[in-house]
């Protein structure tokens, strides 16, 4: 419609509709956004990578008992959380020195000591293999401590009894178990290797020597492990 000044309404004045781009590579805030993600993104694992704190350390595949030599397939890696405590555990962060031998049991998962490692020839106590009747004691296994009794045979004329038992080794550790086979068929075969002093060996040889009877007792508590420290989740 026109008006008598010759004037078109403003109203009914038709202005295109504005279309829409698609957002391009050229665009600047585009890639200002995506700059902005990734550098997000890299600060983010830089900060969890310094968020880390845990170390790598030595722990027993299994239960393993003093005077074994250390082999790669004893232990495993395991990742803890250790701060300032790292230090008395071994590193396994340089892999596993060769002829390292356990100065004391170490149980199956505990975190390896470095004071529990000693050089070959360093252990005072003495490996001996004492024959025992089967069955043997429930749950017997390296690492586990045990006190040895003896019953002697009675002496002189017609004597064919045994005299009452008096201990010769306590607070032996069993360094191996060696069994014939299983089930209650087997009556004879087994024996037991035990860590003694001198002055033990001595003691128990002797008794085997003379035919007295060698009884194995385990002592209360196992295989001593000691309280895992926290691992990395």
């Amino acid at each position: 419609m026109v008006t008598t000044s010759g004037r078109v309404p403003v109203s009914d004045v038709q202005v295109p509709a504005a279309r829409l781009r698609r957002p391009s590579w050229r665009d600047s805030r585009l890639l200002i956004g995506v700059l902005i993600v990734l550098v997000s993104v890299v600060a983010g694992a830089r900060v969890m990578a310094l968020a880390d704190d845990t170390v790598p350390v030595f722990a027993a595949a299994t239960t393993l008992p003093s005077g074994h030599v250390l082999a790669a397939g004893d232990v495993r890696v395991v990742r803890v959380r250790l701060g300032a405590g790292a230090a008395p555990y071994l590193s396994a962060g340089a892999g596993l020195a060769k002829g390292l031998v356990l100065a004391r049991p170490v149980g199956a998962g505990e975190l390896l000591p470095v004071a529990a490692l000693g050089a070959p020839g360093s252990m005072t106590r003495r490996p001996v293999s004492v024959p025992l009747p089967a069955p043997l004691p429930v749950g017997l296994q390296p690492g586990m401590s045990v006190d040895l009794w003896s019953s002697a045979k009675e002496t002189g004329d017609g004597a064919s009894g045994y005299k009452p038992p008096v201990r010769i080794a306590t607070g032996a550790e069993v360094y191996a178990v060696q069994q014939s086979g299983a089930g209650l068929a087997v009556a004879t075969g087994d024996s037991v290797q035990v860590l003694l002093e001198e002055g033990e060996v001595r003691a128990v040889l002797d008794a085997l020597a003379n035919g007295a009877k060698v009884a194995l007792v385990p002592a209360p508590g196992g295989v001593p492990v000691s309280p895992p420290a926290e691992a990395a989740g």
